[in-house]
Order: structure tokens, then sequence, then C-alpha cells
């Protein structure tokens, strides 16, 4: 039988793979979450959507 200690590095290993990963992903949403000034990148959206739907509508 192994030894119990040994039972333990795969949960290791996997618990720092998931740390990394979920350390990466919140880097990630940091990076592209609107900031408190943001206001403007809010008013491109709403634009582009805007004419989206005015394409859309056209179309049919």
């Amino acid at each position: 039988m192994a030894q119990p200690i040994w039972m333990l590095l795969p949960w290791t290993i996997f618990a720092l793979a998931a740390g990394v990963k979920f350390w990466r992903f919140a880097r990630l949403v940091r990076q592209h979450r609107p900031g408190p000034g943001s206001g403007s990148e809010l008013e491109r959206m709403r634009a582009s959507l805007e004419r989206i739907w005015r394409r859309d509508q056209q179309r049919s």
C-alpha cells in the first residue's frame, strides 16, 4: 500500500492549477471591467446597438 502522503500530491497539483486558473480569470475580468468614469463606453455600446437595431428593421 502506498504512503498516505502521496495521495495528497494529485490534490495539491489540482488545487494549485485551479488557483492559477482563477487568478488569471480574475485578472482578465478586472482588466475589462468598466471603471467609474466610463460613461462614454456605455454610450458607444448603446449607439452601436441602436445602429444594429435600425439596420435589422430596415431589412424586414
